[in-house]
């Protein structure tokens, strides 16, 4: 029988520390971790991500200022605030949320946030930090994914990991991570040919597609990790909605470990925002 691996419980463990920790930095410096969340148009779905982040902010002891903008808003308005930013000392972390509307260029957007703010890990400085095995500040779900693998694998060098997706987001980050701890590392994507032969040889599998229970037990081997980061609402026979994985995670009871979806991937994402906030902050208290 595979071990769920609980990314609730594992996510709340680690939220508990960095509130301690940002009340040390709190003490310390006299003021607490700030981040600043931008949020602009009134997309549902980030409506909701942005009053988690919020919520887990406060309870972490991480200040949070909120800047809701309408979807009418200019780029160059964008631009404009996210500089002010930059040069607030008091705010340590700057997370614009994705969508933005189309008529503003979101990679002009992410550019413009300071490297060493970019709690995203998602500024080409930092790309490239993760890229030569520098200490950069690094993509939010990837870094949940790592925190995962580690609690069931105690050694990750010479395992076989397969990444499926290639997105700037997981799938080339967290194929760059697992590089970095001496995996060999195969990345595909839904148009790989042969993919379930590929996979089958995987001892970790990070599903990372977007394609629901794309990944089916038999193209996992007995003992592998399994990594879901996919999530998509689907519309059960009872007509109800339910969120589903990458993974077919019912037929997979032969794997060491799973990931539940929800309650695997998802809550490291906003506890490693968190993280990478405190992180910023402890580099530009010194300089």
């Amino acid at each position: 029988m595979a071990v769920i691996i609980q990314g609730k419980q594992i996510a709340r463990e680690l939220c508990d520390t960095i509130a301690r920790e940002a009340g040390a930095f709190r003490r310390e410096h006299d003021l607490p971790p700030a981040l600043a969340v931008v949020l602009v148009g009134d997309h549902p779905a980030s409506e909701v991500y942005v009053r988690q982040k919020v919520i887990e902010c406060g309870k972490a002891g991480i200040r949070s200022e909120e800047y809701r903008l309408p979807g009418s808003t200019q780029q160059a308005e964008l631009l404009e605030l996210i500089g002010r930013l930059n040069r607030d000392d008091r705010v340590h972390g700057i997370l614009v949320q994705l969508p933005l509307p189309d008529a503003i260029d979101a990679v002009s957007v992410l550019d413009a946030i300071a490297p060493d703010k970019d709690v995203d890990g998602f500024h080409p400085v930092n790309v490239g930090r993760l890229s030569t095995g520098s200490d950069g500040l690094v993509p939010c779900t990837p870094l949940g994914c790592m925190m995962l693998l580690d609690t069931v694998i105690d050694e990750l060098r010479g395992k076989h990991a397969v990444v499926i997706g290639k997105s700037n987001i997981v799938g080339k980050p967290v194929a760059l991570m697992l590089l970095e701890r001496e995996c060999t590392v195969t990345v595909t994507h839904i148009a790989t040919q042969g993919l379930p032969d590929i996979v089958r040889g995987a001892d970790i599998v990070v599903a990372a597609a977007g394609a629901p229970r794309l990944v089916r037990g038999d193209w996992i081997k007995p003992g592998a990790v399994v990594i879901d980061v996919g999530i998509t609402r689907q519309k059960g026979p009872d007509g109800r909605t339910r969120l589903v994985g990458d993974c077919a995670a019912h037929e997979m009871d032969h794997a060491a470990a799973v990931t539940p979806v929800p309650g695997g991937v998802g809550p490291m994402t906003i506890a490693c925002l968190l993280n990478n906030t405190l992180k910023a902050a402890r580099r530009l208290a010194h300089g």
